[in-house]
């Protein structure tokens, strides 16, 4: 029963009402904007939502007539464009969709004035949303994947990673919905990520959980791999930890309940203990804040525990104060309410109280059948609607029938009227005839001899009739004679098609295996290739390595010999400065030898790891002109320590790169580590290039980096836009 209520609580929670706290800190800010364009314009949006999830939804919409009317004077769209999509969205929650759909043409049209991106990118996700609320997914998910577009070539603002992430989430949300789990998974991951750049603690809560769905799904269709369960677990946990540190900047403190319900249920399974433990954390954080739903939620895990200890007494009671709770809800769902009188039913059975029980089953077939009855009245207009549909098409035949049947008749009168007259003239010449008789005999002669010929006509027009039936009759014969051969050639055509089709399958089976080796070589001449090339960067190393001790440290220790070889011990006065000239000479050489070991091999990466070796060469790099960061997200150093040198090189070579070409003042070194991939990211702010004019195979450095990532078994990807900065991101796998 709990289940029922927790998918319940799955579908209301997303429109929860912001805290009182958080909308009073939004009016100050929006009152302090007052006068000012850009920033009035910028929290606008987001002061109008929290006032509409207020309930305060007439101000709402005058705080967005309001900014509209200064959106609509600026030369950028933008602004209006933004506006009109979030007054959409706020109509289609309030169930206007006409005035939903023209405020969302307008956004469409002030989306065609601007440039921004992002506004682009905001009016598909406003799309999307109202698509999806219509039922139409297949057009709202490709206004999702125009708004994804849009929002991957936008630069970084204050606002972009929590519009893209939302994108995501809807996807997400999408999917889950059409059972398409591999891309729910993809998109749910997609909005962990960017909810953690966003630095969003209510949307890196929402990502957990998100999460933490995944992988329940994933573990109820496979309840034998705990691997599942032990991830949404953490997931849902991750949540409650995010929800506890950011207490004053959470929306609502139903998010807490929310989690815990979600929590207690997958424990229900497994761990009693820690199902009680959140279970009761949840009913007292819903109490406290009122939510019907959470409480009957948390109700319903309680009663489940206590029926597994037996205790049916005190299952009863949260039973019924869940009953209790489910009656509050503004949204009534039959099939709980029955689910609870079924499950009172049970328990009064197993108890004993047979009567107790013979009533809450009258009322749960009660139920039933006021459900039922209602179901049935609506099948029954529907068949009575599409009765007297049927019904008049059938009137229309019967008096089209009636009419082609009168037509018919009026021919028949035409022609028995025209026979008439016929017999009419036939009658007056026999009797002109008559009375002539005499003085025409010789015209009587002829008219016999007319009705011979007539007789003999009419003989014939039988003879007639009778060989053009012989003629009918062979046709049909020749008829049937043709089908027959048809059918034999139909059969003998489709057995053709038959061996055709296993000749063509057999043809396709020898193809891919042919393409399956050619493959294979292919992916045989890849590895030639990379070791190739690692050989090639080794003997490069060495060759610089040789190069720094040669003209470097050889130098100097020359120079030393031949001071040395100048001294005089009959020169008292001269000889301590020589001799200290020496030793200067000697500490640089030190100095020259520890740089070329230091490049060589890091000893920090040695005995540190990765991320020290990394931290300690970004503060060596940096200097007035350039400032490195460095950014580690859950990296837990479970890199090997050969591909850790991989990837420090790979560094150098990314951040000398930037150095080099792209006359950067900015550069950022990002390492997350999620699952099994490692996600490397090195970008600065230079004067970028366009990726699609980059040959690999002719920009050496690149090659080297691309053939490490393949060694590595990664991928690269390059982002680059002149005059903005190059993103380059590579996924590595950790084993």
């Amino acid at each position: 029963m709990h289940r029922l209520l927790l998918i319940f609580t799955l579908f209301i929670f997303p429109f929860f009402a912001q805290a009182q706290d958080v909308l009073s800190k939004l009016e100050r800010e929006y009152s302090h904007a007052l006068g000012k364009t850009a920033e009035q314009l910028n929290l606008a949006p987001k002061y109008a939502t929290a006032l509409f999830f207020h309930q305060l939804k007439s101000k709402s919409y005058q705080i967005l007539e309001t900014n509209i009317a200064l959106a609509i004077k600026e030369s950028d769209g933008k602004y209006a464009t933004i506006l009109y999509a979030v007054q959409a969205m706020n109509y289609r929650l309030d169930h206007k969709e006409t005035e939903s759909l023209k405020s969302l043409d307008i956004a469409k049209v002030y989306s065609l004035k601007t440039n921004n991106n992002e506004a682009k990118g905001y009016y598909h996700y406003a799309k999307g949303w109202i698509l999806t609320r219509n039922n139409k997914t297949t057009d709202a998910v490709a206004a999702y994947l125009k708004a994804i577009e849009y929002y991957e070539n936008s630069p970084t603002t204050s606002t972009l990673y929590g519009r893209f992430g939302n994108v995501a989430k809807e996807l997400s949300t999408v999917y889950s919905n059409l059972n398409e789990y591999q891309l729910e998974e993809k998109y749910s991951k997609q909005f962990l990520l960017l909810a953690s750049r966003q630095n969003n603690p209510n949307l890196i809560f929402d990502a957990y959980m998100r999460m933490g769905y995944v992988y329940e799904q994933k573990y109820t269709q496979n309840p034998s791999d705990t691997d599942f369960r032990n991830k949404a677990e953490q997931f849902y946990l991750q949540a409650i930890t995010t929800f506890n540190k950011n207490k004053e900047a959470m929306l609502n403190k139903t998010s807490l309940s929310y989690a815990a319900i979600n929590l207690a249920n997958l424990y229900t399974g497994f761990n009693r203990e820690k199902a009680m433990k959140y279970a009761q954390l949840a009913n007292s954080v819903s109490l406290e804040t009122g939510d019907a739903i959470h409480i009957a939620s948390s109700f319903g895990i309680l009663a489940e525990l206590a029926m597994q200890d037996k205790n049916y007494d005190l299952a009863k009671s949260y039973f019924l104060k869940a009953s209790m709770e489910i009656g509050k809800s503004p949204v009534r769902d039959h099939n709980i309410e029955l689910s609870l009188l079924e499950s009172l039913s049970q328990i009064s059975e197993e108890q004993g109280n047979y009567k107790e029980a013979l009533t809450y089953y009258k009322s749960y077939v009660d139920k039933y059948k006021s459900v039922y009855d209602q179901e049935k009245l609506d099948i029954t207009k529907r068949l009575e609607s599409q009765f007297d549909k049927e019904r008049q098409e059938q009137k229309y035949i019967k008096l089209q029938l009636e009419s082609d049947k009168k037509a018919q008749q009026i021919k028949l009168i035409n022609i028995l009227r025209a026979q008439r007259e016929q017999v009419y003239n036939n009658l007056k010449l026999v009797e002109e005839n008559q009375r002539e008789r005499l003085k025409f005999s010789e015209l009587e002669s002829e008219k016999k001899e007319q009705q011979l010929r007539l007789a003999k006509l009419e003989t014939e027009q039988k003879n007639s009739d009778i060989h053009s039936y012989k003629k009918l009759l062979a046709f049909k014969e020749k008829i049937n004679t043709y089908y027959i051969v048809f059918i034999a050639i139909f059969i003998v055509l489709i057995f053709l098609l038959l061996y055709a089709y296993k000749q063509r399958i057999k043809s396709i089976k020898q193809r891919e295996e042919l393409h399956a080796l050619a493959l294979e070589k292919e992916k045989q001449n890849s590895k030639i290739s990379t070791l190739t090339a690692l050989l090639e960067g080794q003997e490069q190393e060495r060759g610089r390595l040789a190069r720094d001790l040669h003209d470097g440290l050889g130098g100097l220790l020359s120079g030393t010999k031949l001071q040395l070889s100048y001294l005089n011990p009959h020169q008292s006065e001269n000889i301590e400065e020589e001799i200290s000239k020496s030793i200067n000479q000697i500490d640089g050489a030190v100095e020259e030898l520890r740089r070329v070991a230091h490049n060589l091999m890091p000893d920090l990466l040695m005995k540190y790891g990765l991320e020290v070796a990394i931290r300690e060469f970004a503060s060596r790099i940096s200097n007035t002109a350039l400032e490195i960061h460095t950014e580690f997200i859950n990296y837990s150093n479970s890199v090997a320590q050969e591909k850790q040198l991989i990837l420090y090189r790979i560094i150098q070579e990314l951040v000398n790169n930037a150095i080099k070409h792209a006359h950067t003042s900015e550069i950022i070194i990002q390492i997350s580590e999620e699952e099994n991939m490692l996600n490397l990211t090195v970008e600065d702010n230079g004067k970028g290039f366009d990726p699609t004019g980059l040959d690999m195979r002719k920009t050496a450095g690149f090659h080297n980096i691309e053939l490490r990532v393949q060694f590595l078994k990664g991928t690269m990807n390059i982002i680059s836009e002149l005059n903005i900065g190059t993103s380059i991101e590579l996924q590595i796998p950790i084993h």
